[in-house]
């Protein structure tokens, strides 16, 4: 009889449930969506119950559809939207909507505990940056301005600790969601007393922190009636959607990296230690994998700027790609291919959104420079693929700096692009391998973790049985040599433009 493993990705705009077989085979999917609230400017919310109900959903369809028994299904586990901050009471009922990732209330609370704790010793002891878009922050926001909430509050937990409660009756946090509260001491994977005292928050407000593969208990009987999962169904904690996508990418020893290319887009790599930068351009994860950890810079507007590109610029091509009965995308990438390599001078600094790593400037703005007479529409499309990944590859050269990387996973919607591939490879100097699966890396990271978590697997190395290479690209040694020297006028002029931007 088959045996099977329920993963839980929870995001922004839904929850999607994938079964995979034991073996590693994903068997099918479901996704169910829900709605995010923006009141006012700068907020961003969800109801907690959307969340569970989601869940409920999602499973109940998938296991419908598949004619999977409630026996089979073995071990449950999360990958979670991370840096959000749900407040619940004793009874884990939620007393608002859990403030999200996206959210930036939380400005003068950010300001406050930067007047207690210096920058260098905040990214120090946390691997971050004080910023509004963390949960302990938020959680300062509400103790301030909404006081019996907060008195009501027994935990404060972010998206896949509150499924798990559901699902459990108990609460707890894993080491990377404790660190996207920026109040984990992130070399002793614990609460960081220093940071919270200064916070004001309660230390006693926040959950236990454990790791990811803890087993934290069976499905209860109230659930399982919810859910449609058996009492037998083991829980296992599971990760932040970043740090799960790094096991389901294969990067669960030093040595390997990862590179997701969406909306957002980052490089991530494994260490043995905490990996920290001395001008703090890059973050720190803890990993999913115990004892582990994940330097990672994220850039803020990534495949973004692609649509951009296709919405304004590139009409034409849209139009064009109704007639031929394709994406939009592949008209694009056609055309960007008709320039060579560094787009016959032409530069574009992608910073559409203003900017996190490796920059860390709001302020920056998006920029093509480097029109002449013989300047043509190809090289501008090509200049904004080429913006993307020479912003990401400064990311890469940090990590690279202080961890072994000797190859790169790519993963996300542009990494169906042989283009897009060839030109990562080149321009980061590393060969890139493309899976069969290229946007699951969330989902087979939860599934290994609650199969390390139950006791399926032995250990993260199962993970080769999940994750398929279909391809494997070769770096060009000439065009790395011509995109080294374009990356310093690339710097250049970012450096040039600062005090325009500002």
């Amino acid at each position: 009889m088959a045996e099977y493993i329920l993963a839980h990705d929870l995001g922004t705009s839904g929850n999607k449930a994938t079964l995979f077989s034991t073996s590693g085979a994903l068997i099918a999917s479901k996704t169910v969506a829900y709605a995010v609230y923006y009141d006012q400017p700068l907020w961003a919310e969800q109801d907690a119950n959307d969340w569970w109900q989601a869940v409920c959903s999602s499973t109940k369809q998938l296991m419908a559809e598949q004619g999977i028994a409630p026996k089979d299904v073995k071990a449950v586990s999360f990958s979670g939207q991370m840096m959000g901050c749900l407040p619940v009471d004793k009874s884990g009922n939620p007393l608002r909507r859990s403030i999200i990732w996206a959210d930036q209330r939380a400005q003068k609370e950010s300001a406050q505990l930067g007047e207690k704790i210096d920058l260098k010793r905040f990214y120090g002891i946390v691997g971050h940056r004080n910023t509004a878009s963390y949960g302990i922050q938020k959680a300062m926001w509400i103790k301030e301005n909404q006081p019996d909430i907060y008195e009501q509050t027994y935990k404060f937990l972010n998206a896949k600790d509150y499924m798990v409660y559901r699902l459990t009756g108990k609460f707890y946090t894993d080491c990377s969601d404790a660190n996207s509260m920026t109040c984990l001491d992130l070399a002793g994977r614990k609460w960081s007393e220093e940071i919270i005292e200064a916070s004001g928050v309660d230390y006693d407000k926040l959950p236990e922190v454990v790791e990811s593969t803890y087993l934290v208990g069976n499905v209860t009987p109230q659930a399982s009636a919810e859910t449609g999962l058996s009492t037998n169904t083991k829980v296992v904690m599971g990760a932040g959607d970043g740090v799960a996508a790094n096991v389901g990418a294969g990067s669960v020893a030093p040595g390997t990296a990862y590179c997701c290319m969406g909306t957002s887009a980052w490089v991530a790599a494994t260490s043995e230690k905490p990996v920290l930068d001395e001008d703090m351009r890059i973050v720190c994860w803890a990993h999913a994998v115990p004892g582990l950890y994940s330097p990672n810079g994220t850039m803020q507007y990534a495949g973004g700027s692609y649509s951009w590109l296709k919405n304004t610029i590139c009409l034409d091509e849209t139009r064009r790609s109704r007639e031929m009965g394709c994406s939009p995308y592949e008209v694009i990438n056609q055309e960007m291919a008709k320039s060579k390599p560094g787009a016959n001078g032409m530069l574009f600094l992608p910073y559409l959104l203003g900017e996190r790593a490796p920059r860390w400037n709001p302020d920056a703005k998006g920029i093509f420079y480097g029109m002449t007479p013989n300047t043509k529409r190809e090289d501008m499309l090509r200049s904004v693929m080429e913006g993307v990944v020479m912003n990401l590859s400064i990311c890469f050269d940090i990590l690279r700096g202080q961890v072994p990387i000797e190859e790169m996973l790519l993963i996300g919607g542009s990494a169906r692009s042989p283009l897009w591939q060839q030109t990562i490879a080149d321009v980061y100097g590393t060969r890139v391998l493309v899976p069969k699966y290229l946007e699951e890396a969330n989902s087979m990271g939860a599934a290994v973790i609650a199969g390390v978590g139950s006791g399926i697997y032995k250990d993260f190395s199962a993970i080769s049985d999940f994750v398929e290479v279909k391809n494997k690209v070769e770096m060009n040694q000439d065009n790395h040599a011509l995109y080294q020297d374009v990356l310093v006028r690339y710097n250049q002029l970012y450096k040039a433009l600062e005090p325009v931007f500002q």
